[in-house]
């Protein structure tokens, strides 16, 4: 059989409990759960920097966020850029792969190709400079009215929701599945694909058709979590804000900020299914290896939190499905609890397709885990986020899936999961006493990673309160800067 093709379905801001496949008791995902049916699901992938830049480097280069520079957005971390050595769409192109992403890349310069032949882009209103997206050119010369693709008044990163205010085939989710299948079939049909198919959606702003809209404002929704910690973000000055990062809201607006996030997550779902369906037809699924997976998730009011950037399952926890050719599928392991992150799938990839695995590479190949073989694993992932919307959530963390250890630099302070017990976090145990020695375990696997960083983030086996100080930056980042000389700041 000739080489598998490649197929990277990833959605924006995807929580990892939003899917059927996943538990999740309202949501309808019948095409999702139905990847999860014929591959394998982990039910412990987490994003290593929960915010959308910083995550996707991580994606793109099998890379931690210390190395690829960017531990955030702002105060330094500076846009993705280019100038990396090896990127996962490099790799397949070198080895003889047609590679095309669509959607949502956030590349900087947007038109970068950071390893890819060509890309059509969807970009969430960013622009440099003079750049219009191919998705924003596609809407004016086919909208049937006059009006904009921001005419429902809502904002980028805002909580507030309604449903979708032009017609159902212009909508960004619909037109990414229709040049996915434009370019299956105008791709090189002598090469093997990989193809980036890459959603703007379930991201706010939450304005899902109004078929899926009604569909969840006529269903019982899930509540916002509130832990016994979570008044510190019930910040009435910060909530009235239309882009709030924090504060609590109305139960009616959270209830229509959950409809629309998971209407826009149906309909995604259907749209792959249409990408299925034609790959089906067309008998490119049979040898395709399918990936499903996000790079952060939406706090949706859990502990009064909204959009990402926090250590939280709501933010951190991702969805990850992988699903090998279907010669593969009697072999697999249908589910995997141990943890895996972004950074991940690059080796896997490689891994799956006999390809050299750059150096580079700080992610592990999740063969092994996915055919069931016996083999060493991480005992735990780490994750982190400089400061963004305030010093205050700035944060670095640890987990395994079963307990997660958060520290916050900028004020010092801790705490403490157990995940098994306390899926929703609602309890924090960082002061009980019959929980010191765990707290214990977790504080050293922190300080080992930071330690050896030598920025003043652990001193004589303490972690070292950051108020007041400069924002740690990764000499990654100037140092790829300067070896790509493309100046982007």
């Amino acid at each position: 059989m000739s080489q598998p093709n490649v197929l990277l379905l990833m959605t924006d801001q995807h929580r990892g409990d939003a899917a059927g496949c996943y538990g999740n008791p309202v949501l309808e995902t019948p095409y999702i759960d139905w990847l999860a049916s014929r591959g394998t699901l982990f039910t412990s992938a987490y994003s290593p920097s929960p915010s959308c830049i910083p995550a996707r480097a991580c994606l793109l280069t099998g890379m931690d966020p210390w190395n690829t520079g960017i531990l955030g957005t702002g105060n330094g971390q500076g846009p993705m850029g280019v100038g990396f050595e090896h990127t996962l769409p490099g790799e397949l192109s070198k080895a003889g792969y047609h590679t095309h992403g669509i959607g949502n890349l956030h590349f900087f310069p947007q038109r970068s190709l950071n390893g890819f032949h060509s890309t059509q882009l969807d970009e969430e209103g960013r622009g440099d400079p003079g750049f219009v997206s191919d998705y924003r050119e596609w809407f004016e010369d086919n909208k049937t009215g006059d009006y904009d693709i921001v005419d429902h008044g809502l904002d980028w990163n805002s909580w507030i929701a309604r449903p979708y205010h032009a017609p159902e085939f212009i909508h960004p989710t619909n037109w990414t599945v229709n040049e996915s299948i434009r370019f299956l079939k105008r791709r090189d049909p002598s090469k093997p694909f990989f193809l980036k198919t890459s959603f703007t959606r379930p991201h706010s702003p939450y304005d899902a058709l109004p078929y899926y809209f009604d569909l969840y404002m006529s269903k019982s929704l899930p509540r916002p979590y509130v832990g016994d910690w979570s008044a510190i973000h019930d910040v009435p000055a910060d909530a009235v804000k239309p882009d709030a990062w924090r504060g609590k809201r109305s139960e009616e607006e959270i209830r229509r900020a959950r409809a629309g996030y998971y209407g826009s997550i149906s309909q995604i779902d259907h749209q792959i299914g249409r990408l299925m369906m034609f790959m089906r037809r067309t008998d490119l699924l049979r040898n395709t290896i399918v990936i499903f997976t996000s790079d952060h998730g939406d706090m949706l009011g859990d502990h009064h939190l909204w959009r990402k950037t926090y250590a939280y399952e709501g933010s951190a926890r991702i969805p990850m499905i992988i699903c090998l050719p279907e010669s593969h599928e009697g072999s697999i392991r249908k589910h995997v609890d141990l943890p895996v992150t972004l950074q991940d799938i690059m080796p896997t990839l490689l891994d799956a397709l006999g390809l050299d695995i750059p150096a580079s590479v700080d992610g592990m190949s999740m063969m092994n885990l996915i055919r069931g073989n016996r083999t060493a694993w991480r005992e735990y992932v780490h994750g982190e986020h400089s400061t963004c919307y305030s010093e205050e959530q700035e944060m670095q963390y640890v987990t395994d899936g079963k307990w997660k250890y958060i520290w916050f630099p900028r004020l010092g302070t801790e705490q403490l999961f157990h995940l098994s017990d306390d899926p929703e976090e609602c309890r924090n145990l960082i002061e009980e006493p019959e929980h010191q020695a765990q707290k214990q375990i977790w504080q050293i696997r922190l300080m080992e990673i930071l330690g050896s960083r030598n920025r003043g983030l652990v001193e004589e086996g303490e972690l070292i309160c950051q108020r007041g100080k400069p924002p740690i930056v990764s000499p990654k980042y100037n140092e790829r800067l300067e070896k790509s000389g493309y100046k982007w700041m």
